[in-house]
């Protein structure tokens, strides 16, 4: 007889990799979790595993078994959701954000879902934004924090708080403190976060929308290194207003007015619409819980 031990079994051994890793994710020895693989195997008289290869590869009928045991801990987990078991139902949460979520409201927020979901393992995942969505897209996260600027049937867009950016320099950078033309920005260098990014790729689109070219650019994808730039006072950047106010107010940073000002950006939490109707409203929920938190993004703790 086939048990749920023996399919969550080959399930996390395809998941993680190995036999070990599995063993260790499901807090069991290998032999144990090879144990429940050799019962599977006597059940339906075929090696679910190619064994003349040192990797843990699925044979053909091992491939075929596979579909069915997704299919049937899914179905489970629906039923459990149904009954009210709320703490089993997503069992780990991937979540992927960006590097000004992680800074920002990303710690409150993991502790609250520890606080509700004690039985919830998040797997945080901070990269820049066209990252996070490759990886939605594979199925290898299940919420990402991005800028809104993926238009996808295939994702599920919670919108979340906008975010305010300025351009910014060293003080010493630009005299006065008069409004600037946008086009007057092309005789300095200008450190930008690239089409990888969602910010980076609003911004690229808005200024050739605005007809601007700037000649002198510095592409950097991590925030904190375009901070430390901006603040060296090799060019100037777009960076979020909020956060930085305790660095512009001790004088670090200084903002510049610019002509027409700089478009604010929305950040929205996305997930995968394909998700069986149980575990999509387990993780919609925990996407609406973002909405609480991204407020957040406002201000570095």
């Amino acid at each position: 007889m086939v048990t749920f031990k023996q399919m969550e079994a080959l399930y996390w051994i395809v998941e993680c990799g190995s036999f070990e890793a599995a063993a260790s994710r499901l807090n069991m020895s290998q032999s144990a979790i090879s144990k429940r693989i050799q019962e599977l195997e006597d059940t339906f008289e075929t090696a679910v595993f190619d064994r003349s290869r040192r990797t843990a590869q699925l044979s053909e009928k091992g491939m075929e078994l596979l579909e069915h045991v997704r299919e049937l801990l899914e179905r489970r987990d629906v039923l459990l959701e149904r009954m009210g078991a709320r703490e089993v139902r997503v069992r780990r949460l991937r979540l992927g954000v960006t590097e000004l979520t992680a800074l920002t409201w990303l710690p409150q927020f993991v502790e609250a879902i520890r606080q509700d979901y004690p039985q919830l393992q998040i797997e945080p995942s901070v990269e820049l934004s066209s990252e996070l969505h490759r990886k939605l897209e594979h199925d290898e996260l299940d919420v990402i924090v991005v800028p809104d600027v993926f238009e996808d049937a295939r994702f599920v867009c919670t919108p979340l708080q906008r975010v305010e950016n300025a351009w910014m320099c060293a003080p010493e950078l630009v005299e006065g403190d008069g409004e600037v033309q946008l086009q007057e920005l092309a005789q300095f260098t200008v450190m930008t976060q690239g089409s990888s990014s969602g910010t980076g790729l609003v911004y690229e689109r808005w200024l050739a929308e605005q007809g601007v070219h700037l000649p002198r650019l510095i592409t950097s994808h991590n925030l904190l290194v375009q901070v430390g730039l901006t603040i060296s006072g090799i060019g100037i950047s777009y960076l979020p207003r909020q956060c930085l106010s305790q660095l512009v107010e001790r004088g670090a940073l200084k903002v510049i007015q610019t002509r027409p000002r700089l478009p604010q950006v929305r950040y929205g939490a996305l997930y995968r619409t394909d998700r069986r109707l149980g575990i999509n409203s387990r993780i919609a929920e925990l996407a609406g819980l973002c909405c609480d938190f991204s407020r957040l993004l406002l201000a570095l703790p």
